[in-house]
């Protein structure tokens, strides 16, 4: 999956997204997702990068627990047919939950 793909599949949640993070006073209200492909578990054969798999992080910001639009990402993960893990996090410096979906694609 292509960065494009990645995100024309997060337009489908109607969020405003961005990779890894908006610019400083351009943060929108949330929910909002930032999303990054931090790293890489390639399968290799023969000494050399045999299939390319990247790491993938959505992460969905919201000001309060709302399982609406944890129901909405993950329904566009769903129907991606993307096997995903989900955490969450209380950042208390910036008064937003994160909830984090990790995949490798």
């Amino acid at each position: 999956m292509t960065l494009e793909e990645l995100a024309g599949m997060l337009e489908e949640t109607g969020f405003p997204f961005a990779y890894d993070h908006f610019a400083e006073g351009e943060s929108p209200d949330p929910p909002f997702i930032c999303y990054l492909l931090p790293g890489s578990d390639n399968f290799s054969a023969d000494g050399r990068v045999y299939f390319r798999i990247s790491e993938v992080r959505i992460e969905l910001y919201t000001d309060r627990k709302d399982p609406g639009a944890e129901a909405l990402v993950e329904t566009v993960l769903d129907d991606a047919g993307i096997f995903y893990n989900k955490s969450e996090v209380w950042i208390q410096s910036e008064k937003l939950y994160e909830v984090l979906y990790s995949m490798e694609l």
